[in-house]
């Protein structure tokens, strides 16, 4: 599998290493849609100007701990999109105008618009839609092995089809309702007759550990991967691993970055936890497990599952 880059794992501060992963990690799915804002639109064009704007972090992050504060005990989703909006409102290049924009018809919500920001050299809004997903594959499924609905989330309620249907029918085109435009030209204090749109949906796909799975239909070829295997399983993989490794138990919002390497326990202490956790029928658990060498190939992405998961799937989107 394609190691994960280097680049965030050169910071020490969490919230920051998650803010380099972000800026680095690529998308799912290669879609039709402009992905993430470059790094010359965000005024980080070279690599000395982007370790210049995370350093200033790591030596100050008090501004980045009370930005995402309020969501370091919440939902992924929203630790994830508050990291964008920090990142748009403080790169050099770009300047956020709004975020979590809701959209009503009838005193009824239709949704919400996630960030629009400006750009210093070009002064029509960007509509910026993001969601970070993290998908297990099955080998057995709706469709052919190609699917996109084969790969769900681990609680069995989402599926990569569902979603990217979502964003490309619903989330991209209700910016341009009558609704949003009256919604945007409010809390602009002007009309906006033009509006660009972006979308960005980094996570991490995880394949089968007991049978062979192609990646999903239109996934991008760079993108993250790990390995997902029921309980029963565990030991096989463990095996594989020498006495020396270590491996964390990652708990949200903190799936973005890889932890710091000193801060992980032997492996063998992970496993007395593991041991306990699926004794009682616990809810899968996503895991870093590391060799004893020290590069970003020596890491592994594990979700660990009952030896019953699934236990329900989502059914595949309607064809329109």
């Amino acid at each position: 599998m394609p190691p994960f880059h280097d680049d965030h794992l050169a910071w020490r501060h969490p919230l920051v290493r998650d803010l380099a992963w972000l800026l680095q990690a690529p998308d799912l799915l290669t879609l039709e849609r402009p992905g993430r804002p470059a790094p010359a639109e965000l005024g980080l064009a070279d690599n000395e100007a982007l370790a210049d704007y995370l350093g200033r972090l790591e030596a100050a992050p008090e501004r980045l701990e009370r930005y995402l504060g309020g969501t370091l005990q919440g939902r992924m989703g929203h630790y994830h999109e508050r990291l964008w909006q920090f990142l748009l409102d403080t790169a050099p290049g770009t300047r956020l105008l709004t975020h979590n924009l809701a959209i009503l018809r009838d005193r009824r919500t239709l949704g919400e618009l996630d960030m629009l920001y400006a750009v210093a050299a070009d002064p029509t809004p960007v509509h910026f839609e993001v969601a970070i997903k993290y998908y297990l594959g099955l080998p057995e499924g709706p469709g052919d092995e190609s699917d996109q609905a084969r790969w769900i989330g681990p609680g069995g309620l989402d599926s990569l089809a569902i979603k990217r249907r979502h964003l490309e029918t619903h989330q991209l085109p209700l910016a341009h309702t009558q609704a949003a435009r009256e919604a945007l030209a409010e809390r602009l204090g002007a009309p906006v007759p033009h509006l660009r749109q972006r979308l960005a949906m980094p996570g991490v796909l995880f394949y089968p550990w007991h049978a062979p799975l192609p990646s999903p239909r239109a996934a991008n070829t760079d993108h993250h991967r790990g390995r997902w295997l029921h309980w029963r399983d565990w030991p096989q993989l463990r095996a594989t691993y020498p006495r020396t490794a270590s491996g964390v138990w990652l708990c949200k919002p903190h799936w973005l970055a890889l932890p710091h390497p000193q801060r992980l326990p032997p492996l063998e202490v992970l496993e007395h936890r593991l041991r306990a956790h699926f004794a009682s029928g616990g809810a899968p658990v996503q895991l870093a497990l590391r060799h004893s060498k020290d590069t970003a190939a020596a890491w592994q992405r594990v979700f660990l599952v009952d030896d019953h998961w699934p236990r329900q799937m989502p059914l595949p989107p309607a064809e329109t």
